[in-house]
């Protein structure tokens, strides 16, 4: 009993560290201007069609996939099913049009590597192909 104890003690000092680090997410662009950088609210208004200084168009992951999740609680402040409302009531009204959604981080940034103007994000630690670059940051 006393190792369990003593694991169980040492396994919640060190966790939440690495926890926290897999939890931090990088919104990625590829922009010729390596020197844009956005805020919280610019990275959320790109994601639900707000007003955005620069032409970038948001890409993101389906619904199930963990790194949206983050991305979502983080940084737009929304649960999945008030974003999908969101959408229905945009969609219906014609208004505005979800980002397009891409199946896996891999393909994020294929897609981003590809598409000039196209954001998208990603846990942080992710290799970041040259010509990309990191716009955002949220821990």
């Amino acid at each position: 009993m006393k190792v369990y104890s003593t694991l169980l003690l040492l396994f919640g000092f060190c966790c939440p560290h690495h926890m926290a680090a897999a939890e931090t997410i990088i919104v990625v662009a590829n922009t010729s201007d390596k020197s844009i950088k956005l805020n919280r609210q610019q990275v959320r208004n790109l994601y639900m069609g707000g007003i955005m200084p620069y032409d970038l168009k948001a890409i993101a992951l389906p619904p199930e996939n963990h790194t949206r999740v983050i991305f979502n609680t983080k940084v737009v402040g929304l649960t999945e099913s008030r974003i999908q409302s969101y959408w229905a009531q945009m969609r219906f009204t014609g208004r505005k049009k979800a980002p397009k959604e891409i199946k896996n981080e891999m393909s994020v940034l294929e897609y981003l590597q590809n598409h000039e103007g196209a954001v998208g994000y990603l846990l942080a630690g992710t290799p970041i192909p040259d010509g990309l670059s990191v716009i955002y940051t949220v821990r």
